[in-house]
Parts: C-alpha cells; structure tokens; sequence
C-alpha cells in the first residue's frame, strides 16, 4: 500500500514542505516568510497561523488535499533528551515545545505544524530523530569537570537517515554494523553509530569539534576566558561572536565554501591553509570517533553540503581512509529522511515511540 506523507521542516525564515507517495517526491519546496510576517509575531509560536496558512496554500497550488495525506511528520524541536526514533507528537510535547521549556528555536514549530494540519482529518502525525536524539554511553558524557557534562546535539535526523541508506544500498541492518558519519555543513558533528545508536557524537551547536563555516568549535578553555575578560562580554554576546563570526567567517571573511574553494584552487595560499584545516579538524573528529568504535568500522560517511567539494572531501580521505571506506553522499536530504522515518512506522517495520 502506497503512503502519501507530508514533511514540514521550519527554519528561522523558511519553512522547507514535501509530500511523498512512499519514496517518490511529488513535489517539494521551500517557502520563504517575509521580514514584516516574522516580526509582526510577538513569539515563535505566533508564527503558527501564516506558515501553517501558507503550507496549505502550497498543497492546493499541487492540488493535494489534507484528505489524500496518510500521515505529516515534523522536524523535531528542542525537547528533553530523547533517544533516536520516530515519536508521535502528543500534548507533553506540543506543551514543552511551546512553553520553550529546552530552548527557543524555530524548528519547535515543526511538531505543531505538523499536529494542526493532521488533526483536520484525523491522521497521526510525528517527529524523527530530533537534533536533542542522545543516544550516548556514559563514558561519553564525562567533560573532565564535574559541573559541566557533555550533551548530545547533532544532526541526528540526517546523520541516521545516511547511515541507513548506505546500509540498505549494501544488504546491512543499520542495527548489526558500526560507522562514523560526519556531517560537514553550517556545523560539524561527527558520530560513532555503534549499531544503530549513536554513542558519542560532537555538540557542533555548543562550541565542540572542527570548527565550520560560521562556528569556532572547539577552543582552548583559558584562551576564551582571557577573551571575555579582555573584551568585557556578557556570555550570551560571546556565545554569539564565537557561533557567528568564527570558522570560514573569521578567518576568511566569508562562509561561502565555493567561494572558499576557488580561492584556494586559485592559488590563495591562506584559502588553502583555513580551509585545508577545517577537512583536518573533521578528520581528527572522525579518528576519535574510530577509536571509540575500537576500530571496527564498517565505513565513514561524508554528508552535508560540503561534502560535494571534491577538493575537501579528498582532503578527509587521505587522512582517515586507513580506517574504513569513504563513502561520500552529499547534501542533507531532511524532507526525505522525514518521510522515510513516517513510513517505517506507517509498515510496521518501526516501533513508534511516546514523547
């Protein structure tokens, strides 16, 4: 039986929707919220009303009904810390999604966009692997002070949805077999999946692993300190400057990996150098992350948008190819990586899980 599903994925000024019929795109696209609809809401949550108005604009401009969907599905927001799966919304998480009792981002919109438009027809709707998916073991969540603990943010969603497209691509359960997967995009999170849970894993969003494109990553603790205390900032202002204006940004003056990379084929030696570096820092994450798996590594996956830069993923490559295979499969795919989570469950080969 074929589904036809739904997929909202909201960002701070988008909102990314695609319906599928199974595996097949019917269509899929990204609408655009103008700068006077954003701040003529008082919260996120006001939001609701004109992106949920302007999803069903686009369903009726496809001529698709609510009627003809079998389920939506949503990108996760920022929960509690949940393991990986596919959850069906219920009101514990719409009320911690809209009170932003674990932080405030756009994409909390996703489940209750997702929850209005199923509930007019009655058809479950859900959530997959959210980026708060914290699957790690112990040993992981040790920072070396007893005040701070290592947390899990990543991009889960995609990092999943890779891992076990490669595994079908060679007759593997995603469950029976160990892989690194590095997603290399706005941020970095490298992951140790060790049968199907992701047991360590860089927070990319909280100032860990291989610095980015706009993103400082990890740095050394005393020379923050002197920073904040040379420059007099409040934390959440260098919490800012170190997410915003480091990585490609700070060095180079421009996050634009293309742009990055024809500067560096181009002869700019600095280009070369930063950009060479940030494939280094990705490299040394994905070492790490090889000897939490004792070595026993099927493959190392590169996703995210850099990851169709031939230049920088040969750059991986060549450091960490002794490891395992390279396996290469650029771009992030999250509209798909949704359906795909909505359809395991819809056939029962996925346990749904309650929030």
């Amino acid at each position: 039986m074929p589904y036809q599903i739904l997929a909202i994925n909201p960002g701070s000024t988008t909102t990314k929707i695609a319906v599928y019929k199974d595996e097949t795109v019917l269509f899929e696209t990204t609408l655009f919220h103008s700068h006077e609809e954003l701040t003529s809401c008082a919260d996120l949550t006001a939001s609701l009303s004109f992106r949920r108005a302007a999803i069903e604009s686009e369903l009726a401009a496809h001529q698709i009904s609510v009627d003809s969907l079998d389920a939506v599905i949503g990108r996760g927001g920022l929960l509690r810390p949940i393991a990986g799966g596919t959850y069906t919304i219920n009101e514990r998480m719409l009320s911690d999604l809209k009170s932003c009792k674990y932080g405030e981002h756009a994409c909390n919109l996703g489940a209750m966009l997702a929850d209005e438009i199923a509930q007019t027809t009655g058809i479950p709707s859900f959530i997959a692997d959210s980026v708060v998916t914290d699957e790690l073991c112990d040993l992981a969540r040790l920072s070396g002070h007893p005040e701070i603990s290592r947390v899990s943010i990543f991009h889960a969603l995609n990092q999943k949805a890779e891992a076990r497209r490669f595994c079908a691509s060679r007759g593997l359960n995603y469950e029976d077999v160990n892989l690194i997967v590095a997603h290399i995009g706005g941020g970095v999170t490298v992951g140790a999946h060790e049968k199907g849970r992701v047991i360590d894993v860089n927070d990319g969003l909280g100032g860990d692993g291989p610095f980015s494109a706009q993103r400082c990553g990890g740095l050394p603790a005393n020379s923050v300190i002197k920073l904040c205390a040379r420059e007099n900032l409040p934390a959440v202002d260098l919490i800012r400057k170190l997410n915003t204006h480091g990585g490609l940004l700070g060095y180079l003056g421009t996050d634009d990996g293309k742009e990055v990379s024809r500067r560096a084929e181009n002869g700019d030696e600095k280009a070369r150098l930063v950009y060479e570096g940030m494939a280094y820092q990705t490299a040394k994450e994905i070492g790490a992350c090889a000897a939490v798996l004792g070595g026993d590594v099927q493959a190392i996956i590169l996703t995210g948008g850099f990851a169709y830069d031939n230049m920088f993923t040969s750059w991986i490559a060549k450091r960490t190819s002794f490891i395992a295979e390279i396996v290469i499969l650029p771009g992030e795919n999250e509209q798909k990586a949704l359906v795909e989570a909505a359809i395991r469950v819809l056939s029962g080969k996925e346990q749904v899980k309650e929030y």
